[in-house]
Order: C-alpha cells, then sequence, then structure tokens
C-alpha cells in the first residue's frame, strides 16, 4: 500500500491550492475528488461566470481559474484520483490513517486534509418524462461551455439567479432562448428579470412536462400553465434545467470530526478534533471566527493546514517554510 504524507479529500479551488502546496512542502500527496471533474464549484455551478475576488485576477472566468488552479496543484506530480468518493478514515496503530473509497481501495497517509466544499454535487431534477433518457444528449443543469449553446433553441427551467443568468448569458450566441418558471415570482435580481424579459420568451406558472427527442438529441419540449393544465410543444435543441444543487459529504458525519450541521469544526490551526486530520475551506468553521465563504479565504487556511501538518509530522521543521520566490526549485 502506498503511504502519503497528505490526502486532500476534495477537488475544488481549495483542496487545489492545498495540493499544490503540499508539494510546495515536499510532501508526498494524493488528492481525491467524488466529481468528473477537477475544479469543484467552479466548474459544476458557474464555467461560464466570471470571477472577481481572487488576489491577483481583476475578473477571470471561472473555468479558466479552474484549469490553472489544476495546472498548479500538478506542479509537484501529485497523484490524483477523480469520479472516487473517500467514503470512510480509519486510525491505525502505528497512528496513520487510512482513507477507504468507494471503489475499494484504500491509502495509508500520515495527514488528512478534507477540503470537500459542500459535498459531492448532484443536481436536483425534476423527474419529468424523458429527463434522464436525454441527460447530456440536450438535458443540462449547468452550461460547462457558453460555445455549446451558439445558434440553438434553448429552453430553461428555473426562477433562480443561476437561471436567469443563464438565459442572459445564452440569450446573444442562442437562436432563441425561453425560459418557463413555475411562480410568477423570481428569486433573483431585480435588474436581472427586466433584462431577462428584454432578451428571452417568459411564461411563468409553466412547468416541464416532457422531454422529446429522436433518442440521440433533444427536438421538442413539452411544457404546461400550472394553473389550467394547458400544454405547449416548444422545438428547442437544449433544456438547461436550473433548479440547484445538492450537497453529500456521504459517510462523513461518521468519521468522528466533530461538525456543527454540515461544518467541521477547526482550531486556529485548521486542526480537527482527530489528530493529523484537518479541514479548510467552505467545509470548514473555525472556533471563535467569523465564517466567509470564499476562495481567497480558503487559500489561506490551506496554506496554514499544509504547514501545520508538515510540522505534525516532522517536528523539526518549520511551520513557515520561506516565500516562494526565494525557492531553489522555483529558479531556473
Amino acid at each position: 500500500m502506498t503511504e502519503y504524507d497528505m490526502v486532500v479529500i476534495g477537488g475544488g479551488p481549495v483542496g487545489l491550492y492545498a495540493t499544490f502546496y503540499a508539494g510546495l512542502r515536499d510532501m508526498k500527496a494524493l488528492l481525491i475528488d467524488a466529481q468528473d471533474e477537477l475544479g469543484g464549484q467552479l466548474v459544476t455551478l458557474y464555467p461560464e461566470k466570471m470571477v472577481y475576488d481572487v488576489g491577483g485576477f481583476p475578473g477571470i472566468l471561472a473555468y479558466e481559474l479552474a484549469q490553472q488552479l489544476v495546472e498548479q496543484a500538478k506542479m509537484f506530480s501529485p497523484d490524483i484520483r477523480i469520479k472516487e468518493w473517500a467514503d470512510m478514515i480509519e486510525r491505525t496503530q502505528d497512528n496513520m490513517w487510512v482513507v477507504k473509497t468507494d471503489k475499494g481501495n484504500s491509502f495509508k497517509t500520515k495527514t488528512i486534509l478534507i477540503a470537500a466544499g459542500i459535498g459531492k454535487m448532484t443536481p436536483s431534477r425534476l423527474g419529468a418524462k424523458g429527463e434522464v433518457e436525454y441527460e447530456n444528449k440536450g438535458v443540462y443543469y449547468t452550461v460547462r461551455r457558453k460555445k455549446d449553446f451558439e445558434g440553438k433553441r434553448v429552453l430553461i427551467v428555473g426562477g433562480g439567479d443561476s437561471a436567469v443568468d443563464w438565459a442572459l448569458t445564452l440569450a446573444p450566441v442562442a437562436k432563441s432562448v425561453t425560459l418557463i418558471h413555475r411562480r410568477d415570482q423570481f428569486r433573483a435580481h431585480e435588474r436581472s428579470v427586466k433584462q431577462l424579459y428584454q432578451v428571452a420568451t417568459v411564461y411563468t406558472w409553466h412547468e416541464l412536462k416532457e422531454v422529446r427527442g429522436d433518442g440521440n438529441r433533444v427536438t421538442q419540449a413539452v411544457i404546461f400553465d400550472n394553473r389550467t393544465k394547458d400544454e405547449k410543444i416548444l422545438d428547442v435543441d437544449a433544456v438547461i434545467i436550473s433548479i440547484g444543487f445538492k450537497g453529500d459529504l456521504g459517510n462523513m458525519p461518521k468519521w468522528g470530526v466533530n461538525m456543527k450541521g454540515r461544518d467541521i469544526i477547526v482550531n486556529a490551526k485548521m486542526e480537527t478534533n482527530l489528530p493529523g486530520v484537518y479541514a479548510a475551506g467552505d467545509i470548514a468553521s473555525q472556533e471563535g471566527a467569523p465564517k466567509l465563504a470564499l476562495i481567497a479565504v480558503g487559500f489561506g487556511q490551506a496554506a496554514i493546514a499544509v504547514s501545520v501538518a508538515k510540522k505534525y509530522i516532522d517536528p523539526n521543521a518549520s511551520l513557515f517554510a520561506g516565500h516562494s520566490s526565494e525557492m531553489d526549485k522555483f529558479k531556473k
């Protein structure tokens, strides 16, 4: 069994940065992520939106930021496993940890950093006829690439910020955009809703009944007025169901880490109640400190957690490794 200095659980921005920083501290690291692509919420929830609150970038596309974080995380050749769920952790007799996954794999490690964010993200589904059959064949739950919808007839289902924002984002490139919402009140910014009516066809009090296609792609959607039950058939090329995502923490509450709700309680050193186990990012809640669910905050927490873990492994190591600009490993 391969032994690691640190196993990072979660491949979002904070987990990626932690993996990089572990390499920077000469720690052999393994990154485990349950999603099918690294990047966390940047990739799954809003890849085509701009991020403005990360230092050094006046504005950067979320997907581009994710790709740069992935590139940075790979600088010191960590092991990376995606589509794999960290299912359970167990303490060994020699005071190490074993991380067991849903694939039946076990990884021995000296420390663990939990950077799982809100957990494994799965889209909320409507249960409409044909929805599952045409998933990724015209039915989507987010917009990964705006260009994929160029020249297409798009139907968006939802009334929150994400649904309205996607409508506004796709309107300039799509052939047409139609948005349906089951009520007449939107959970989106008022200005965005006003813009929505200028660029899209909007049906309030309407829901999706059925998605139709030719077996390979979506061709039509059946919607209905939930007051009168009257139906409309729309010719569409894509259906975006934007009614939210659910975060699943799996068996994490059974790991023995102190939790409050969905948060893992940590101290100022990002230590949990378990020796050698740390948490950072959205999933971490520091005792006596305000919680700010920002990528920038998570980066700092990751650096602290990795540095404390380094000293936990090697008490003679310095907590602060120095500035990367002065490190030989970055000099050419």
